[in-house]
């Protein structure tokens, strides 16, 4: 598997996880707690997100002349 197939996957990876924070967005919460938890498993699903969109664009780009990585990404 090269970068950039790789790098599809990863951003279909992206829109599943996009599809995923939209039905969790639409779930009705009856109490407190449930906002709570609702509102935790939201960031945390947009963290993943992220953090796959980022890679994505790192596997897209990796071969080309003079790209910058995200430093996030760099050790």
């Amino acid at each position: 598997m090269t970068l950039a197939e790789l790098a599809v996957s990863y951003r279909d990876q992206a829109d599943a996880l996009r599809h995923r924070i939209q039905l969790v967005e639409e779930l009705p919460a009856r109490d407190a707690e449930e906002r709570l938890l609702k509102a935790e498993r939201l960031r945390v699903l947009e963290a993943m997100r992220r953090d796959v969109r980022d890679v994505a664009v790192i596997c897209e780009r990796y071969y080309e002349r003079g790209y910058r990585r995200n430093e996030r990404y760099t050790i």
